[in-house]
């Protein structure tokens, strides 16, 4: 069993947890699930949600199952979902301004630190999945200094905080992996990654790559490979879900920018003039953002063409197909003794991928080092059986 706690009961989370018991009912098919072509080792029906954190004080105290009819209006939301609970998080004054606010250190910042340790241990959870609303920082590289800054609770985001308490959640009672989804720098964080490897725990992250930045990299990389100089990017979005509402705040926009276009000089290998970033909130979209795509390049004899692209997709869904996956890799990694973090996963799933210094390939390129990956495990775990 794979036992998942989630961090942020958004969209995103509410339809993972929604399309992994419709999947476990066989209500639907695994689309968009990556890796369910790969047979992979741990089923999905292994996975079981044990909670979910959160700081709206709209979804603090209510169930997932509350949550998905009341606040999104889904129909036929699965029954199991009434069961999980949706505890108090820690907002640490980042997301006050998007929606009406109920969180542990809103009593005291010190007591909230132990009594989310608190609900980790009453939770258990092999993975914890942080989706929680997109923030601004930068990484410490110094454990240490991580510590200091949030045990005075000074100059540190609630994802820098969670990343922290789950890892002294994993000294103290069990090894853990921590999936960041958001752009925070978590797994790009030396330090971070190094205290997980001491605790033979994981970190993955950073910032799921679904959408628009999954397609760039891999026409950049099309164009790369038959030698066509790029001469400008244009790659934009605008949705109306709660992530595009708190990206009208520029510091957390510049998050995101940061992570999405990193993708072009890492595959490109020059730094081609490009606007990479997410561009407004329009309420009417709801979840199913429109994406718009220009890049011009130079192709023989000096000839000058253009691709153009225009599409809306679903964003939560396509995250939370991500995420079954993503939670069976982290308990299968831990399984196998692989800590710290992983680049093979992080450089298919996310959009700026840990360790700190690694380049953003094209997800043609990172789907098959994933599958390299694990054929290495699998035909490791069958030598040993021999």
């Amino acid at each position: 069993m794979v036992k998942v706690m989630l961090l942020g009961q958004g969209m995103a989370a509410t339809v993972f947890a929604i399309g992994l018991e419709r999947i476990k009912m066989g209500e639907i098919e695994p689309y968009g699930i990556p890796l369910e072509k790969y047979n992979f080792p741990i089923d999905i029906k292994d996975i079981k949600i044990v909670g979910s954190v959160d700081v709206d004080a709209r979804k603090v105290g209510s169930t997932i199952y509350e949550v998905a009819k009341d606040i999104y209006g889904f129909n036929n939301v699965p029954l199991p979902l009434s069961d999980i609970k949706i505890y108090k998080g820690i907002e640490a004054g980042y997301v006050k301004d998007i929606f009406p606010v109920e969180s542990l250190d809103m009593d005291g910042y010190e007591e909230s630190l132990d009594k989310f340790i608190y609900i980790l241990k009453m939770l258990k959870p092999d993975v914890v999945i942080d989706i929680t609303t997109t923030q601004h920082s930068i990484p410490f590289h110094d454990f240490s200094l991580l510590e200091k800054a949030v045990l005075e609770g000074r100059n540190v985001i609630p994802s820098q905080i969670y990343a922290y308490l789950t890892l002294k959640y994993s000294e103290e009672v069990r090894k853990v992996a921590y999936v960041n989804m958001i752009p925070a720098p978590i797994a790009n964080d030396k330090g971070i990654v190094k205290r997980a490897f001491e605790l033979e725990s994981l970190i993955l992250g950073d910032d799921g790559a679904t959408g628009a930045t999954p397609l760039t990299a891999d026409i950049l990389e099309h164009l790369n490979e038959r030698n066509r100089k790029v001469r400008s990017i244009a790659q934009f979005n605008i949705g109306g879900n709660t992530d595009f509402l708190a990206l009208i705040n520029e510091k957390r926009n510049k998050a995101k920018e940061y992570t999405k276009g990193s993708v072009v000089e890492d595959i490109l290998g020059y730094d081609a003039p490009h606007y990479i970033k997410p561009t407004g909130y329009l309420e009417p979209l709801g979840d199913k953002k429109f994406v718009a795509m220009h890049i011009e390049y130079i192709s023989f004899n000096g000839a000058i063409d253009e691709i153009i692209i225009n599409m809306r997709v679903n964003d939560s869904p396509a995250l939370a197909g991500y995420m079954v996956d993503l939670a069976r890799l982290a308990k299968y990694c831990l399984e196998n003794s692989y800590y710290g973090t992983v680049y093979e996963i992080n450089a298919f799933y996310m959009k700026k991928p840990g360790p700190s210094g690694s380049r953003n390939i094209s997800r043609i390129v990172a789907y098959n080092k994933l599958l390299s990956f694990l054929d290495g495990i699998k035909k490791f775990r069958e030598k040993i059986r021999v």
